[in-house]
């Protein structure tokens, strides 16, 4: 009897993730357990982008808990080491590799909603949502601001040309590049199609940055205006009709799709949240888009991004790479605004304050807050937070279309 009884608690032990944690690469696991404990804090004690690094970092929880099935890396290699097809990820029609899921639909809870982030669903209905949310007036006042908004993509090619420098593959180096337009869902948007295997860190990096925007920028932002510079006070903004902002949409979505197709999914979704905020005749779904439908995609979103960081493709030499290059992209945006805003003061005879470019990516609406706080630090009259949504928001079309381009060129 006792004999049976050891067995039996051998047998549970052994089928328990206790085992797999003392198996050979098990401490990797714990190691990641450990980082994911450290979001949740900052999600939740520091507030930390908290709606998306919350399910982020429980996702990255759940999936290295080992033997709770979950999720399945595997399922998601296209191909192995040795070049062949991964036949639960592909099937042979025609004579040609076409995507599966039916394998993938026998898998865990995380591996059915990762089909929203593989198939590209995700991120199109978190842009539907911020378009309903924003209001593209202060852009359509000043047309100027898309100069500002273009100038902080400037990190983007910078980080891009840098991560070819450190040996990725150009897929892998536009992935890592478009974190500097300060943009997670356009990031995850651009990772799926050109690095799949690069999500996890590049989700991660992206919306940690995102969080962090305040301790990045301002140093950056005071370093290169001078005190006069960050003074300026700019113009009322004109008062735009709402023929106008109704018109907007619609242009940018056919002369965007129009000259470049690879952006017409993001930027489509944007201006058409954007269009059913502004026509007034959708008020009930314009208010499901940008609460209920936002809520529950950025819950699948945040989850099952976190499922793939799992230990084996998050601890590598990969994703110290990804931070600092992600880091250096987030950076040389901001630097990029602001000296192109420095350059729009020159020419407009000081009209501009050159604060208002580090509003130039597309984290809405905590860049333009940024921006007006540096400002009234040294002048607390000086509100710069309309002149400031203007780039913000050109910041968002701008890493769309950023992203189209990268998608266009490399996938």
């Amino acid at each position: 009897m006792f004999s049976q009884f050891i067995d039996t608690v051998m047998g549970i032990l052994n089928d328990s993730g206790i085992s797999a944690f003392l198996a050979e690469g098990g401490w990797k696991n714990l190691i990641m357990i450990g980082v994911s404990c450290f979001l949740i804090y900052l999600a939740i004690a520091k507030k930390f982008e908290p709606l998306l690094l919350l399910p982020i970092a429980f996702g990255m929880l759940l999936t290295n808990l080992p033997g709770a099935g979950l999720f399945h890396p595997e399922y998601w290699v296209s191909t192995f080491e040795d070049g062949s097809l991964n036949s639960e990820y592909w099937q042979m029609i025609d004579g040609k590799p076409e995507l599966i899921v039916g394998n993938v639909l026998h898998g865990g809870l995380l591996d059915i909603l990762y089909l929203g982030v593989k198939l590209g669903v995700y991120p199109p209905l978190i842009f539907l949502g911020i378009g309903c949310m924003t209001d593209f007036g202060p852009l359509i006042s000043n047309p100027k601001s898309f100069l500002l908004g273009a100038a902080a993509q400037l990190g983007i090619f910078v980080a891009f040309i840098g991560a070819l420098a450190l040996g990725m593959s150009p897929q892998e180096a536009g992935a890592i590049g478009i974190i500097g337009g300060a943009d997670g869902p356009t990031a995850i948007f651009t990772a799926t199609k050109l690095a799949p295997h690069l999500l996890g860190p590049i989700a991660v990096a992206a919306y940690s940055y995102m969080a962090l925007i305040p301790f990045i920028q301002k140093p950056i932002m005071r370093a290169l205006t001078t005190k006069k510079e960050r003074m300026v006070r700019m113009e009322t903004l004109r008062t735009v009709s709402k023929t106008e902002k109704i018109i907007f949409p619609i242009v940018v979505t056919i002369v965007v799709s129009v000259l470049l197709p690879d952006a017409a999914t993001l930027v489509g979704m944007l201006m058409l949240g954007n269009l059913m905020r502004e026509s007034g005749v959708v008020e009930r779904i314009t208010k499901t888009a940008q609460n209920e439908l936002m809520n529950i995609i950025t819950i699948f979103l945040g989850v099952t991004v976190g499922a793939t960081t799992n230990a084996q493709s998050f601890l590598n030499m990969s994703t110290i790479k990804i931070v600092l290059m992600g880091l250096v992209a987030f950076a040389l945006g901001t630097a990029g605004g602001v000296l192109f805003g420095k350059l729009m003061y020159l020419l407009t005879g000081g009209k501009v304050n050159p604060l208002i470019g580090s509003a130039g990516v597309s984290a809405v609406p905590m860049a333009a807050r940024v921006s007006q706080m540096v400002g009234q630090e040294e002048d607390p009259g000086n509100f710069l937070l309309m002149h400031a949504m203007g780039p913000n928001v050109a910041g968002v079309i701008g890493s769309a279309v950023a992203a189209g381009v990268l998608i266009n060129m490399l996938g």
